[in-house]
């Protein structure tokens, strides 16, 4: 288990936890939120923590300018780890609404994939524009209920556009996917992903 302890809350002063992802197209660094989303983050280490997604892969992007089968469009990339998107090696976890947290799905935020509330388990998203569709109250799943953002990119969101851009098939999944190379928790750094 990962110690969580001592990591401030967005905005702030203090630092905050921060994971690096090295794919086939590049490095992106991840800087997490403990404070507002603690059961998002400590899902989302344990994964790193085990190894889980090295030789995983973002399998998935969706543009919102040609996401033409939903009303409400929506700008991602999907990863998982190698066992898959529906990975369910642990137990899901309890949904941590953006109503609760305050987090929004700004450009760079990172987010749990899921089908049902409480069902996230391993697979993340990335979200490469502004989509307020994805938090608490929007449309974007049936249910309303948003998804759980835990943090944002801090370095490599031109990283996370470029693999957006790559070829796709008509199911929105890459071909290839992007293989994650590396992936391990780096030193923390100030807090610095909203204002």
């Amino acid at each position: 288990m990962l110690d969580l302890a001592g990591s401030a809350s967005f905005p702030g002063q203090g630092t905050a936890p921060r994971v690096e992802l090295v794919t086939d197209q590049g490095r992106m660094i991840v800087t997490l939120d403990p404070a507002r989303a603690p059961l998002t983050t400590g899902n989302f280490l344990g994964y790193v923590a085990d190894g889980d997604y090295l030789g995983g892969s973002f399998f998935r992007t969706v543009i919102g300018q040609t996401n033409t089968g939903n009303p409400n469009p929506i700008d991602v990339i999907q990863a998982a780890t190698s066992r898959g998107s529906d990975d369910d090696f642990r137990p899901s976890i309890p949904l941590e609404r953006t109503r609760d947290t305050g987090l929004r799905h700004l450009a760079g935020t990172i987010s749990m994939a899921r089908d049902g509330p409480d069902t996230a388990t391993s697979s993340f998203f990335i979200v490469t524009e502004d989509t307020p569709s994805l938090d608490f109250g929007g449309a974007r799943h049936p249910d309303g209920q948003g998804f759980a953002a835990f943090g944002c990119l801090t370095e490599g969101l031109d990283v996370a556009r470029r693999i957006q851009h790559l070829p796709a098939n008509g199911q929105e999944l890459l071909t290839p996917p992007v293989v994650i190379r590396g992936v391990r928790v780096i030193s923390p750094a100030p807090a610095k992903c909203w204002p």
